[in-house]
Order: structure tokens, then C-alpha cells, then sequence
């Protein structure tokens, strides 16, 4: 697949928040959310503690669990937290860990190949 680079923003990253405690970001500001984000693109930790908390852990699609070794988000304050993501997961991944680690708090601005 190839690289894109997608354009995220959350306009009240206090107010981010997942459903499941356990696996929500913690952190405060947007670089330190863009470092979670490179960690739950790169490794399957996310993923994997998602994966614990199924019903039937094992029947869970483990295509679900890929990573990119090389993604890397970068974050800055503007008037809202921005984050730039670069991989090449599919749009289905980035959005599932976002989801996992911030809620519906977040937006995509647009998409590029990068």
C-alpha cells in the first residue's frame, strides 16, 4: 500500500475521550497524542489490548492487528490540537486506533499521498 498523509485535528482534546478507559489516551496536548498515535500505527499494543477485551478473543480478525513500522504523527496547537499522520495502514486502521484512543473527538481535514 502506499504512504498517505493524513491531516487530523481535534477541536477539545481535553474533552477526547474513548469509551474504554483502558485503552484511552492519557496524555495532555498534541504532541504527546501524536506520540500515541505513532505508537498504536507502529506497534500491535493497542490493538492487542483491544483484543483482550473481545468476548471471543480468538476469533478476532487478526488482519486487524497490522502495523507500520515506519508511520510517524507529528502534533501542534493551533486553534485546536493538529496531527499529522503518515503510514501506509489503510484508513480502516487509522481510524479504529483514533477511535480507540480518543473517541469521535477527531476530524480529518484531508488526505495526501505522501
Amino acid at each position: 500500500m502506499s504512504r498517505q498523509r493524513y491531516y487530523l485535528s481535534v477541536d477539545n482534546l481535553a474533552a477526547a475521550k474513548a469509551r474504554e478507559p483502558s485503552l484511552a489516551f492519557e496524555g495532555i496536548g498534541p504532541v504527546a497524542l501524536a506520540a500515541a498515535v505513532t505508537d498504536a500505527m507502529r506497534s500491535d499494543g493497542l490493538f492487542q489490548r483491544w483484543k483482550a477485551l473481545q468476548a471471543e478473543p480468538d476469533d478476532v480478525d487478526p488482519s486487524l492487528g497490522v502495523t507500520d513500522a515506519s508511520a510517524e504523527a507529528t502534533g501542534k496547537e493551533t486553534s485546536r490540537s493538529e496531527i499529522e499522520l503518515v503510514t501506509t495502514l489503510p484508513m480502516s486502521i487509522v481510524k479504529q486506533r483514533l477511535t480507540w484512543l480518543i473517541g469521535s473527538s477527531w476530524n480529518i481535514r484531508d488526505i495526501k499521498a505522501a
